[in-house]
């Protein structure tokens, strides 16, 4: 019913708002861009929206990386996950589209438990989306997306712990255009996209749309499944409309619907062979599944189905020339099953799938007032949202003994040449009775959230040269988690649960329910020493939200009931300051930072290959970020990126010993990123484009505490993308190769059968290339 009424809420708001504005006359000139537009400025410079007021990106007093449409397609970017190889600080890891790990600074926000919220936001067209399993989104037909680090409660919302990525789309314009794009590429990658734009001053729509399909680069050896490991196949479609009835209004209405149908996740065995040779997390992979896996992980097959649809209401009314009221409202909902083979070997041991489904709606409104010597903003969030993660397991017990417990000695598990010496155990323990006893189970966690929050956000200028920004968010929450589990007693042993850990909840559903408030602060200094030359430092407060962490225990009778653990929440301090210059054909920024963390939150995967959460205590990071361009002519540009960090869980940490020193995971020392476009015009309506570029970063651990065997090391990419365009750019061909020294380097490692004692591996990107074929009309 909840839900119901927000879709309605949402539907009335459209049809209203453009009502009531119709009496309104407009203030705003038609050649001024909108909040989802880029403009270049002397081929430097951007405008962004991250304070949320249209500025240079010079003039935010926080340090903010801006990439427009148009660089990403120079770059041949395709995905999130390969913009941040761009960006200094940022390290985004796609082990799926419905498990995607966001890290700025080397702070991870990964966790699919419902009950867990996130420390990066991730905002999509003004609306937060920060939802692990939801959050994946497809980056076509985009107008820029902008990184902004740091703690950024009071504009970005409660979330943004650590920082905050926003994703505009490109809003419909006047006029009529369109683009139709193909590609075809190695793996039997295909490529189709393209949009429609048209429109006049009062009405304008676009529609756009993207489909993506290839063969997994992983080989399966298994002969129950399919496809290769790693197959894609995305579909995306956006349709916006733009109403601005006079000068004063405008209402963008947005569309979206995302879709995957991707292979199984490569969960390479480190330990285990195959047939086609010994354990190696960058060959053939042997990963079966279940004989029952449709009956009790809901699909044959290894893989992702993933539904996401989106819908945005954004409405600007200009009340007079210095006040504005801006409305931000979307709903989104989102349903996945992803089936993956644990264990990564041909045994039937670690089968699983995750079922995740959930929706959210978000609401705020904004005045704003903005004259030269101040600018202000005051407005109200409410954010809700429900969602479960579900997961169940399928084994049979006596490979699951035998590869756990070695319960019979000299069998083995997998041994070499793949065979699956496990599978004789339940015949030999039983003396051959039975071959085999199929062992299933399944457990949920829950979470509804709810949040309220106010916020100011203040920026006065006592002369040109100086402006303080104070700003504060206020908020209350009320955290809501649930949990039961389906877990069969073992044959075998006679006991209660196959993975120790694991407890029925006999039917129940157990819940539980916590309110918590905060107030959240920022202060900003931006001096302009110069023309070129801004100096600006920053104090900020973050918070992650405290887990209601939820799950059984036995009381001293042996009856299930709750398990409630409540994790305080984690608190950041950041510290920064830096320059930024902008001066003809050079624009750059240098920022250090101090951030100090207290209830520090890590994600510790238990023996029965379930996560909580807990806090490891206080950790801090130090560290220094530089980005420059240059370009000398209209033809050639050149940019140079480079992040250092040290940090990590401090030392000598009595809250939690295990972890002390250690790195955060996915935190790379050093990243750093160089390259150049040359586009360069060969007659009045042809032009030559080419763009090399390469990518460093340092080695990062994937667990916490840190093993070196579970870890990369360096890895330095280099990726290409060049071509010709024609007829006034109304046709281009270029051609791409991404990874262009096919270095073998690591995406994860670990993960859930690591908590077994056989982590594996999951190899990252080969060599990808292909040719892409794009005609426009204008």
């Amino acid at each position: 019913m909840k839900r119901n009424l927000i879709r309605a809420v949402l539907l009335t708001s459209a049809l209203s708002i453009p009502g009531a504005a119709l009496a309104q006359s407009s203030a705003q000139a038609s050649d001024q861009p909108s909040p989802g537009d880029t403009m270049a400025l002397g081929g430097n410079e951007i405008i962004v929206t991250a304070q949320k007021f249209e500025q240079r990106a010079q003039d935010v007093p926080i340090t903010i990386s801006a990439v427009g449409g148009q660089r990403i397609e120079e770059l041949g970017i395709t995905d999130l996950d390969e913009l941040s190889n761009y960006v200094p600080g940022l390290n985004i890891q796609e082990q799926s589209a419905n498990n995607p790990g966001i890290v700025i600074r080397g702070i991870t926000s990964d966790s699919g438990s419902s009950q867990q919220g996130p420390r990066v936001t991730l905002y999509y067209n003004g609306v937060d989306i920060s939802r692990s399993r939801g959050s994946y989104q497809a980056i076509y037909d985009v107008d820029r997306i902008e990184v902004v680090k740091g703690p950024q409660a009071t504009l970005f919302g409660t979330a943004s712990a650590v920082g905050a990525i926003s994703i505009i789309s490109a809003r419909p314009q006047p006029g009529f255009s369109a683009e139709i794009k193909g590609g075809y590429g190695n793996y039997d990658a295909t490529l189709l996209s393209g949009f429609a734009n048209a429109g006049n001053d009062v009405v304008a729509g676009r529609v756009a749309f993207e489909w993506r399909k290839r063969d997994g680069y992983v080989e399966n050896l298994a002969s129950s499944q399919t496809d290769d490991l790693y197959a894609q196949d995305q579909l995306g479609i956006r349709a916006s409309l733009r109403f601005t009835p006079g000068e004063r209004f405008t209402l963008d209405l947005i569309g979206t619907y995302d879709r995957q149908r991707n292979g199984g996740t490569p969960f390479i065995s480190g330990t285990y062979p195959t047939e086609a040779g010994p354990a190696d997390p960058f060959g053939s992979a042997n990963l079966g599944g279940s004989p029952l896996s449709e009956q009790v992980l809901g699909n044959s097959q290894l893989g992702l189905e993933r539904d996401v649809y989106d819908i945005n209401l954004t409405a600007t009314y200009e009340i007079s020339d210095t006040i504005s009221f801006t409305t931000v409202n979307g709903y989104r909902e989102f349903d996945s099953a992803e089936v993956f083979d644990a264990d990564g070997s041909a045994a039937w041991y670690l089968e699983f799938a995750e079922i995740a489904e959930g929706w959210q709606f978000s609401h705020e409104g904004r005045f704003a007032y903005n004259t030269p010597a101040l600018r202000a903003s005051l407005g109200w969030n409410y954010f809700t949202e429900d969602g479960r993660q579900n997961v169940p397991f399928s084994s049979e017990e006596g490979i699951f003994l035998q590869c756990a417990a070695n319960i019979i000695p000299g069998l083995g598990c997998v041994v070499p040449g793949g065979v699956v010496t496990a599978a004789q155990t339940t015949a030999l323990a039983t003396g051959g009775a039975v071959s085999q006893i199929p062992y299933r189970s399944v457990f949920e966690n829950q979470g509804q959230n709810d949040s309220y929050s106010i916020f100011a956000d203040a920026t006065w200028a006592p002369i040109p040269e100086i402006e303080l920004t104070a700003g504060v968010r206020a908020l209350w929450e009320k955290r809501k988690s649930g949990y039961y589990a389906e877990v069969a007693p073992s044959v075998l042993t006679g006991g209660p649960s196959l993975i120790p850990g694991q407890i029925d909840t006999n039917g129940q559903t157990f819940e539980a329910s916590e309110d918590y408030s905060a107030v959240l602060p920022r202060f900003n200094l931006l001096w302009r020493a110069s023309d070129t030359v801004n100096l600006y430092a920053t104090v900020a407060k973050g918070r992650r939200s405290p887990v209601v962490q939820l799950n059984a225990r036995r009381d001293p009778a042996g009856n299930p009931v709750p398990n409630l653990q409540l994790v305080p929440q984690e608190t950041v301090w950041n510290y920064e300051g830096g320059v930024k210059i902008s001066s003809g054909f050079f624009s750059g920024s240098l920022g250090v930072y101090y951030q100090k963390y207290d209830g520090f939150q890590v994600s510790v995967i238990q023996d029965d290959g379930t996560t909580i959460t807990q806090s490891a205590g206080t950790a801090s990071n130090l560290g220094v970020e530089a980005e420059m361009r240059v370009q000398p002519t209209d033809w050639l540009s050149v940019f140079f990126n480079i992040g250092y960090i040290d940090g990590g869980i401090d030392d000598d940490n009595t809250f939690a010993p295990q972890v002390s020193g250690a790195r955060f995971r996915l935190q790379p020392e050093w990243q750093a990123s160089a390259g150049l476009t040359v586009d360069y015009p060969i007659t009045e309506s042809t032009r030559v484009f080419f763009t090399p570029s390469f990518t460093h970063r340092s080695r990062i651990f994937f667990e916490v505490p840190n093993n070196p065997l579970i870890s990369q090391g360096p890895v330095t990419l280099v990726n290409l993308r060049g071509g010709f365009s024609f007829a006034d750019e109304r046709f281009e061909i270029a051609g791409f190769m991404r990874n262009a020294t096919d270095e073998d380097y690591l995406l994860d490692a670990g993960n859930t059968g690591g908590a077994f004692g056989i982590p594996t591996f999951i190899p990252a990107e080969p060599r990808f290339y292909g040719v892409e074929l794009t005609a426009r009309i204008f």
